[in-house]
């Protein structure tokens, strides 16, 4: 191998992806290119864009694509964002229509350049879409808001179905894969979002180097939060420069995990290598929909 390359790990063979395209996929593809809007599909360099989009589905990021955090497993540009774009919500809203979308996911970057980091943008872009979107289910995946239930309440208060926030891995490699995120402070984050009564979501990557033990304490933090429903996917590395994967878990393991996570508590668990936090979200809200009715 020649100096200053460095090899990439061959993906195993259930980590196979579907290839994006298809009429369907040109249709998503030309709408968000159209409307000058993002998402976390095409910034994240997920492996389930194929799938999602030729099933007429998107998860759309909003405030911009340029993220004013650097956490070591995300491929997400950081630096300098450009200002909030306000004709952002009216496009968004007109493009889920277009899409006939049922349920959508909206997530954004971190705004820690902004006085309320991103909050009152959420909460209009939120407003704007139901208004257009009357009969459209929502789940957000939001930042921490550095932790202030005043920022949180004003996603809260807009009236989504679900709310997601991502602890991503396990409590002891924290430090090392997130910047500027505290495990504890995303808990109390989650914590603060179910006792609002709203369905509550997280996820966490394997593949870290994160051990068993650590996975099962982190599930039973998440229940103790207050979390319905829990996301356990693989970790890829975008580039060389991100965090290296320490294993490629076999899916087994995942199906265990699923196992696990049902008995000690959840009311829905998405457990497989190539699951990302916004993969099946629509499947996620009808479940603890009906195991809530049958309580």
């Amino acid at each position: 191998m020649e100096e200053g390359k460095i090899r990439r790990r061959r993906l195993p063979e259930w980590m196979r992806m579907e290839m994006p395209r298809g009429e369907t996929y040109s249709k998503v593809k030309n709408l968000v290119q159209k409307n000058h809007l993002h998402t976390i599909c095409t910034s994240g360099n997920c492996p389930n864009r194929g799938e999602c989009w030729n099933a007429g589905t998107a998860t759309f990021m909003i405030l911009g694509d340029i993220c004013t955090r650097a956490c070591k497993f995300c491929n997400v540009k950081t630096g300098k964002p450009l200002p909030a774009d306000p004709g952002e919500p009216e496009r968004l809203a007109g493009s889920i229509r277009l899409m006939g979308i049922r349920h959508c996911v909206i997530t954004s970057v971190d705004r820690d350049d902004l006085p309320d980091l991103g909050a009152s943008f959420w909460a209009e872009t939120i407003r704007t879409i139901k208004k257009t979107n009357p009969e459209v289910t929502m789940e957000t995946l939001i930042p921490d808001f550095q932790g202030r239930e005043k920022l949180i309440r004003l996603v809260i208060e807009a009236g989504p179905e679900v709310i997601s926030h991502n602890v991503e891995t396990v409590r002891r490699l924290t430090p090392e894969v997130r910047n500027k995120n505290i495990y504890d402070r995303s808990l109390q984050v989650l914590k603060y979002i179910s006792s609002q009564g709203v369905i509550t979501k997280s996820g966490i990557m394997l593949g870290l180097g994160e051990t068993r033990e650590e996975i099962l304490q982190t599930m039973d933090d998440l229940l103790e939060a207050g979390c319905q429903i829990m996301t356990i996917g693989q970790y890829l590395q975008p580039s060389p420069a991100h965090y290296p994967v320490k294993e490629y878990v076999r899916p087994a393991v995942f199906a265990e995990y699923k196992k696990i996570g049902l008995k000690k508590g959840f009311q829905f668990v998405e457990s497989s290598p190539l699951v990302r936090s916004s993969y099946h979200a629509e499947k996620h809200i009808h479940a603890v929909v009906t195991v809530n009715e049958r309580s």
